[in-house]
C-alpha cells in the first residue's frame, strides 16, 4: 500500500503528518509526505525516516511576509499552481492520498487525486472550516463577517461565497489545465462529505452537523523521544520550574520587543524563563541567568517540567501542554488560535490573553491567574483524558478504507 500525505503551511501542518507517516509505516505502508521545503520540516521527516517531496515556495517566507488580503488570490494561485506538478509525480501509483494544510492548497492536491483517479481523504487539525449550525465560521481578513448576522447557516453560506471569491477563480484555471471541470463551491470540494476530523474530542468536542459526516480520530502525535539539549536540562534542574514562553510559527504582535515583554511578564511573578526561538527569532533580551532561549526541542518533555506554558494558541502547541498537564496562557494571532484560546479558558487549564498585543502588565496579569494551584490541578486532571493514539487509529482506518476500495 502506497500513502502520500500532502500540506502546506506552518509547523502545525506538517507535524502531524509525521505522526501518521511513522504509524502507516509500522503498517506495513510506503509514505511520502509532500510539504514545503523549509530545512526544519526537511529536518524533522528525516528524523523518521520518511522522504520529503518539496512543494512551492518556503512556508517561513510566506507567514513573516503576512500578504495583504489583496494578495491572497493571487497566493492562492501560485500555491495551486505549485502542487499540480510536485504532488501528481509523487502521488502516481499510489492507493490513496491526504490533504490538509491551507484551503487552497488542500484543493490543488485534491484535484491531483481526481485527475489520477487516486482515492482521497480531506483532513483538518481544527474543526472551524466545517460548516456546524452551532458555531460562525472564520472571517478571512479583509472579509469580516457582518456583526448584526446571529443565523450560523446564514454566516457559512456568506463564507462560501468568500471563499470562491478568494480561491474559485484560482483553482478552477489550474484545473482547467490539467483537463479537470470547474468547481462550482470550493469550500464544499475541499471538506467534500466525510472530512476527518484529527483533534482531541475533550479539547475539541465535534457536535455534529447534518451535512457532514465528520471521523474524529483523536490529534495525530508521535512519541517524541528526543533528549533534551544538555544546556536546556541542566537549566531545569537548577531551580523551581520556568515558564515557557513561544510562539512557534507565528510572528508576535507587540507594541514593544515581544520577547523583552514576555521575559518581564515572568520575572514580574518570580519565575524563571525559556524562550523558544521559533519562527518570530525570539532572542535573549539580557545576559541575566533567570532566562534560556533555546531553537527545536523536543516540546513534549520540555512541557512536562515548567510552571505554565505561553504561546499563541496553535492546535498543536495547545494539545501538547494538554497532554503534559502544563497550565497555559494563550496569545491568539491569528485564524483558529482565538479558538484555541477560549477552549483553554473553558476547560479551566489556562487563560486566554485578551487580545493579539501583549503587554508586560497584562501578560504578567494573565500569568498570575494561570500559576494558580487550581488550574495547574485542573490541568493535570484534563492530561488524564486527552488522547494519544489518534495518529494510529487513522493509519489503521486510512489503510483498511483504502483496501476496501482497491478491492472493490
Amino acid at each position: 500500500m502506497r500513502v502520500v500525505l500532502s500540506t502546506y503551511g506552518s509547523r502545525g501542518d506538517v507535524e502531524p503528518l509525521v505522526g501518521l507517516a511513522v504509524h502507516l509505516r509500522l503498517l506495513g505502508a510506503g509514505v511520502r509526505v509532500c510539504a514545503p521545503p523549509d530545512e526544519d520540516f526537511a529536518r524533522r521527516l528525516a528524523d523518521v525516516d520518511v522522504p520529503l517531496v518539496p512543494v512551492g515556495p518556503s512556508a517561513r517566507a510566506l507567514t513573516l511576509a503576512a500578504p495583504s488580503p489583496a494578495d491572497l488570490p493571487r497566493r492562492a494561485a501560485d500555491l495551486i499552481a505549485g502542487q499540480l506538478g510536485p504532488v501528481a509525480e509523487a502521488a502516481e501509483g499510489c492507493d490513496v492520498l491526504v490533504a490538509t494544510g491551507m484551503m487552497p492548497a488542500a484543493a490543488g492536491a485534491l484535484s491531483v487525486a481526481e485527475k489520477l483517479g487516486v482515492r482521497s481523504v480531506s483532513v483538518t487539525f481544527q474543526q472551524l472550516t466545517l460548516p456546524s449550525p452551532h458555531r460562525p465560521p472564520l472571517a478571512y481578513a479583509g472579509r469580516p463577517l457582518p456583526p448584526g448576522v446571529t443565523d450560523n447557516r446564514v454566516l457559512w453560506d456568506l463564507d462560501a461565497g468568500h471563499v470562491n471569491a478568494l480561491f474559485g477563480e484560482a483553482l478552477n484555471t489550474n484545473r482547467a489545465s490539467i483537463g479537470l471541470p470547474p468547481v462550482a463551491d470550493v469550500r464544499d470540494y475541499v471538506v467534500g462529505a466525510r472530512p476527518w476530523l484529527a483533534t482531541d474530542p475533550v479539547l475539541d468536542p465535534w457536535r455534529g452537523s447534518p451535512e457532514l459526516d465528520v471521523v474524529q480520530t483523536g490529534p495525530w502525535l508521535l512519541a517524541d523521544e528526543r533528549p533534551l539539549p544538555d544546556d536546556l536540562a541542566a537549566f531545569l534542574d537548577g531551580g523551581e520550574p520556568p515558564v515557557c514562553v513561544g510562539f512557534g510559527s507565528m510572528p508576535l504582535h507587540a507594541a514593544e520587543d515581544p520577547a523583552r515583554v514576555a521575559v518581564e511578564a515572568v520575572r514580574a511573578r518570580g519565575r524563571r524563563v525559556v524562550v523558544l526561538r521559533g519562527w518570530a527569532g525570539l532572542g535573549p533580551v539580557d545576559d541575566r541567568d533567570d532566562c534560556l532561549t533555546v531553537g527545536e526541542v523536543n516540546h513534549q518533555a520540555l512541557f512536562r517540567r515548567v510552571a505554565a506554558v505561553v504561546h499563541h494558541g496553535g492546535a498543536g502547541t495547545t494539545t501538547t501542554a494538554a497532554r503534559a498537564g502544563a497550565p497555559q496562557v494563550v496569545v491568539p494571532q491569528a485564524a483558529d488560535q482565538p479558538y484555541w484560546a477560549g477552549r483553554v479558558a473553558g476547560l479551566g487549564v489556562g487563560v486566554a490573553h485578551d487580545g493579539p498585543t501583549p503587554t508586560t502588565a497584562s501578560l504578567s496579569a494573565a500569568l498570575a491567574e494561570a500559576l494558580a494551584p487550581a488550574v495547574r490541578e485542573r490541568a493535570t486532571a484534563v492530561a488524564g483524558a486527552v488522547r494519544a493514539d489518534g495518529a494510529a487509529v487513522a493509519a489503521a482506518l486510512l489503510l483498511d478504507e483504502a483496501g476496501r476500495g482497491r478491492a472493490a
